[in-house]
């Protein structure tokens, strides 16, 4: 029998109570989270590889905008899953009921050790590349910085949940408001009228632009692991997607809008750091120092509501399985996973040392994580199509319009990105497939310590 409870048993009174998530985030503090996700150092990094791709400035605002709606239309599976089946691991659970506990094992395994951690790891050395350009610390600065971050952001998660949110908040909120200086600064700049033409050569490769496009939107799907946290479930779910994919939108328009007119299509596209390029154009060098500071915030924000949501699907592995029993105890007071967020810390550190043995912390982090996020978000989106099938006559609260073909186009963007992941990674894409395959033999182990019982 699973280990497994009931979460409105587990919030029962009386001598058997046990600690369990209680809905205590607003839609408010949903929406800052997501955005926090979405919204970090992908925006100041991917614009210019999306304009050198695009061939004109229509175009990179196009791309920018179907962005946006492939992440609606993936918020709107994800929305019907997470009121029909409202569970602290979030897509862990939907996996669970479509493919059984050996594919959600597996899930839970690759968010452990490659996808969550590896995407904190990744956060966290962009946090370090910026902040030691305003305070080095040594060889080693952005690798001392990126430890520190996971080590003081996990510290106040365990801390408890009214810490960690308000953390969140506060810096969605200084994010939101740098990047929209940025907008107002560039849409009031003068054109650059000396900027060099895109080579026709580079031009229209919209499939490639989009990978990178996606690649910044990417983290909306987080809203799925506070579906058992937040208040009035079944209608903020939805409506937290659908205010933060808006709001992430609109910003991710204007910015590139901004970046357009500020430098032009062809010195956008040929910056390795078109924020700072901007801000260096309008400020000098106190402009370039501002957008570092804006961009550490950015990324900080993120590394936190990662690991926020992260330990929540280690919560739900060590609830399921005994080998990861310890994982599975929720503590009421602070309310949080400790034991789950401390091993996620230990992981993402030890991922931390990996990239500086490589001396290439972000890249190294990319290929790690990007094939087996796509992988699992597929088998999500097929999951819908399942449980609608198997499930036909459960209670849903939100229906994903025109289905089916609503998450059949989720499911060939997913696709599509799988391939273009694994077509563009190296070493790295190995070392995470290897890392989730060694989660097979745990998985048999864990079955044959269940089976003497």
């Amino acid at each position: 029998m699973s280990r497994r409870k009931d979460y409105s048993l587990l919030q029962q009174t009386g001598t058997d109570q046990v600690a369990a998530p209680k809905p205590s985030l607003t839609l408010s503090d949903a929406v800052a989270l997501i955005v926090g996700i979405v919204i970090g150092a992908g925006i100041f990094q991917t614009p210019a590889l999306v304009a050198s791709q695009a061939g004109s400035d229509i175009a990179v605002l196009f791309l920018w905008l179907m962005g946006g709606v492939i992440s609606l239309v993936g918020g709107l599976c994800y929305a019907e899953l997470a009121t029909v089946y409202p569970d602290v691991g979030g897509a862990y659970y939907y996996l669970k009921r479509a493919f059984g506990r050996g594919v959600a094992f597996l899930f839970a395994w690759a968010r452990m050790t490659v996808i969550q951690t590896g995407s904190i790891a990744l956060l966290a050395f962009v946090f370090g590349d910026y902040v030691s350009q305003i305070w080095r610390l040594g060889t080693f600065s952005s690798s001392i910085y990126a430890a520190i971050a996971i080590a003081f952001l996990t510290a106040l998660n365990i801390i408890g949940l009214q810490q960690g949110k308000w953390t969140q908040n506060l810096l969605s909120a200084a994010k939101v408001l740098g990047l929209l200086l940025v907008v107002i600064l560039g849409l009031t700049a003068i054109p650059n009228s000396s900027a060099a033409p895109v080579e026709s050569a580079s031009s229209g490769a919209w499939g490639l632009a989009m990978v990178f496009v996606l690649l910044s939107y990417g983290g909306w799907n987080e809203a799925a692991y506070i579906s058992a946290e937040i208040q009035d479930g079944r209608r903020n779910i939805v409506r937290s997607l659908m205010w933060s994919i808006g709001i992430i939108t609109t910003i991710y328009l204007l910015i590139n809008l901004a970046y357009l007119r500020g430098l032009g299509l062809g010195n956008m596209a040929q910056s390795e750091a078109v924020a700072a390029d901007l801000m260096r154009s309008l400020w000098g060098e106190p402009g370039a120092l501002f957008i570092s500071v804006l961009i550490a915030i950015a990324t900080l924000g993120a590394t936190n509501a990662t690991i926020f949501t992260g330990a929540r699907t280690n919560f739900a592995l060590g609830q399921d399985f005994s080998l990861f029993g310890f994982m599975g105890r929720w503590q009421q007071r602070p309310s949080s996973p400790i034991h789950a967020l401390l091993l996620q810390a230990a992981i993402a550190l030890a991922l931390v040392f990996l990239g500086t043995l490589t001396r290439k912390g972000f890249e190294t982090m990319v290929d790690y994580t990007a094939p087996i996020f796509w992988f699992f978000f597929l088998l999500s989106g097929i999951s819908l199509l399942v449980l609608r099938i198997r499930e036909p006559h459960i209670v849903r609260p939100f229906r994903v319009p025109f289905y089916p073909f609503t998450p059949l186009l989720f499911c060939t963007v997913c696709g599509y990105l799988l391939y273009s992941s694994l077509v563009y990674t190296g070493v790295g894409a190995v070392a995470g497939v290897l890392v989730v395959a060694a989660g097979i033999p745990l998985l048999l182990w864990n079955n044959y310590r269940q089976g003497r019982t």
